[in-house]
């Protein structure tokens, strides 16, 4: 059951509640495109280097520095520089901190006599949002050579630790929708549930699954941001590490919240469920809402100090609303689980308690909607980023998949309007059971004989001491048998319980989905810094993986002998530096020499270009040039000018994929 108001059975109400609900769904849509603000990064990006990727520089550099778009944490071993046999040509003493002003920049000295060749830089760190992030590049020092390093093509947080790390999210993302979800529907929709033992379990694991969910995380949280070894996870010295990290401080913090937690579910399904006289209990509600309230938003706390929002611009705000973005999605999912459970093993379960999670719901998805819109709008903030990065395009699924869950709540809506109440539910199923098929003859039957059995138990105690505790054993399993049959008859007899249990369960499924694409959303660079980095112009990353490029381009000028054909060849064929060589031949397959020969180099995608090259003449048909830049991969084309005399010439041109 979800976003609909409490039902009143009357027509305008439900045509101001279904208007409020499209209202809040195209709000979520187009706000999500609000016009913006300055920057908001999330994933730090690394924007610059000197040297930059590629370059070749005359003489050997005293150090490398390296630029970010946002505050990085980094280690001894954060930034190493490998020569081209792979040994370290940095001093091991770590980068220093070359910050000034908004510029996030760190350092590392090199040796000095370096010879000539290509030099690898390769990085590692933890952006403020807690999330690893790594990349390496090269430059030359006198010109480019052979050299030994492999880029590395893991990215920080992959591999098998990273799996577990990303299972472990998810595992506690659902544990805390659970156990806040489902703790408040006990205390705002269902406080009979407190003694229903099937909630008591549903509330109990969704604090166990958080719990341990948090202690994995904060074991691999050493090995998912460094070595990626499971054996790590052990290492005193890399716990103590993490401790003294943003992350590691919100992870300890959850867990002696989570003991808090402990203590309110203890009297929750304690004190609270054994409390008879009203007054008492309505007081004890007020105390457990405030309480469980309190430690609910501190547990939130903990993923918005250490995630997306606590970076970027208007952190003070982003945070609270992420706690209470937080909050309404655990109110929302967690009390459609609880309310899964109560309809499908809790047989008195009323329709007044669905229609206050009906109330609860409703208010959910208006604050789900309200932040919402604060959020995608700090994390995309224009349509290019909605459609043309990972983020944006998780978000738009996102979206769709709110829509299906409010399209298949006002169905549920629909079957809490008609929901009976315990007692005719077991009116019902008392009418039925005196019509039952053969089936449930046979279950009557049993149940007779139980009773029988039951009758004759105090002669059989008296007979023999011995036997009573088993006997008496035997008659508990029986009559919570009988219970348990009972209790399903008076379920199944009810068509318009078992019509909402359909649809509440379809929702429930949805939501599975919609919880594990949030998830997702909480580990994908935001577009907005997606967007920003790659259209940086100083942008740094590891070199694609690429190969040669040959291309074979007929021509005709329109002179005398202006026929031939150009074929060039592109190596490595990868961003950074490449080697340019052209033939040419003419229509008979021979060399052939032009007066002028151009090449040009555009990538229309990013607006870059057209970048000249002038090659130089070798021999006869044959021209070269080195350290051709190609400043980042894509679909370049490649334009070349063919003179044959002063007046013939012709510019003809093909697209080459490099990198």
């Amino acid at each position: 059951m979800s976003a609909a108001a409490p039902y009143s059975g009357t027509s305008p109400i439900r045509r101001s509640v279904a208007a409020a609900l499209l209202a809040a769904l195209v709000s979520l849509v187009f706000g999500l495109l609000l016009a913006g603000a300055g920057p908001a990064s999330a994933h730090a990006a690394l924007t610059g280097s000197d040297p930059q990727d590629g370059a070749v520089v005359d003489t050997a550099p005293e150090e490398v520095t390296l630029s970010f778009s946002e505050t990085i944490a980094v280690g001894d071993d954060s930034i190493r520089v490998l020569d081209p046999s792979g040994k370290r040509a940095d001093t091991e003493a770590g980068p220093r901190d070359l910050s000034e002003g908004g510029t996030v920049r760190y350092g590392v000295a090199l040796h000095s006599g370096l010879p000539d060749g290509t030099y690898t830089v390769a990085w590692q760190a933890v952006s403020a949002d807690s999330h690893p992030i790594s990349g390496a590049f090269t430059f030359s020092i006198g010109a480019p050579s052979e050299t030994t390093v492999a880029v590395p093509s893991r990215a920080a947080g992959g591999g098998p630790v990273g799996l577990v790390y990303d299972i472990a999210r998810y595992a506690a993302y659902g544990g805390f929708v659970v156990l806040v979800g489902g703790s408040a529907f006990v205390l705002i929709c269902w406080r009979r549930g407190a003694a229903v033992p099937p909630m008591q379990r549903l509330v109990v694991r969704g604090w166990l699954t958080l719990t341990a969910a948090t202690l994995a995380m904060l074991l691999l949280r050493y090995p998912y941001t460094g070595s990626g070894k499971f054996a790590d996870a052990f290492d005193l010295t890399g716990l103590q590490s993490v401790l003294d990290t943003k992350p590691g401080a919100a992870l300890v913090s959850r867990l002696l919240l989570l003991g808090a937690a402990a203590l309110f579910i203890a009297v929750l399904f304690g004190t609270y469920a054994q409390r008879e006289d009203e007054q008492e209990k309505k007081d004890l509600t007020f105390g457990l809402a405030v309480g469980g309230g309190v430690v609910a938003a501190g547990i939130a706390a903990t993923w918005a100090m250490s995630e997306h929002a606590s970076t970027g611009i208007q952190t003070g705000i982003a945070m609270p609303v992420d706690v209470l973005h937080l909050l309404a999605v655990a109110a929302w999912l967690g009390g459609l689980a609880a309310l899964l459970m109560a309809l499908y093993r809790a047989p008195d379960i009323g329709s007044a308690a669905v229609r206050r999670f009906s109330a609860v719901a409703f208010v959910s998805v208006v604050v789900l909607a309200a932040t919402g819109i604060y959020q995608s709008w700090r994390q995309v903030g224009s349509w290019s980023a909605l459609t043309g990065t990972r983020y944006g395009q998780l978000l738009i699924l996102k979206v769709a998949l709110i829509a299906v869950l409010l399209a298949v709540a006002w169905f549920s809506r629909r079957w809490t309007g008609r929901l009976t109440d315990t007692a005719a539910s077991a009116s019902a199923s008392a009418s039925a059971s005196a019509s039952a098929s053969a089936k449930n003859g046979e279950e009557n039957e049993a149940a007779e004989n139980a009773g029988a059995e039951e009758d004759a138990a105090p002669s059989s105690v008296e007979a023999s001491d011995g036997v009573a505790p088993e006997r008496a054993a035997q008659l508990a399993r029986q009559r919570a048998l009988l219970t348990a049959t009972k209790e399903k008859r008076i379920r199944d007899a009810d068509p318009e319980r078992s019509g909402l249990r359909r649809s509440v369960l379809a929702e429930a499924t949805v939501a599975v989905v919609l919880l594990a694409v949030t998830t997702m959303l909480t580990s994908t660079e935001p577009g907005r810094t997606e967007e920003e980095a790659a259209g940086g112009a100083t942008a740094a990353t590891a070199p694609a993986a690429g190969g040669p490029v040959n291309l074979s381009m007929p021509f005709d000028t329109g002179g005398r002998n202006g026929k031939g054909t150009v074929r060039v060849d592109l190596e490595p064929g990868r961003t950074g530096s490449n080697d340019l060589h052209v033939w040419i031949d003419g229509s008979d397959g021979e060399p052939m020499d032009v007066p002028e020969l151009r090449l040009a180099l555009t990538l229309e995608a990013k607006d870059i270009g057209p970048l000249p090259v002038v090659p130089d003449r070798l021999a006869e048909g044959h021209w070269s040039a080195s350290g051709v830049r190609i400043p980042m991969a894509g679909d370049w084309k490649v334009d070349v000018t063919v003179r044959t005399s002063d007046i013939d010439q012709v510019t003809i041109n093909e697209n080459a994929k490099i990198g």
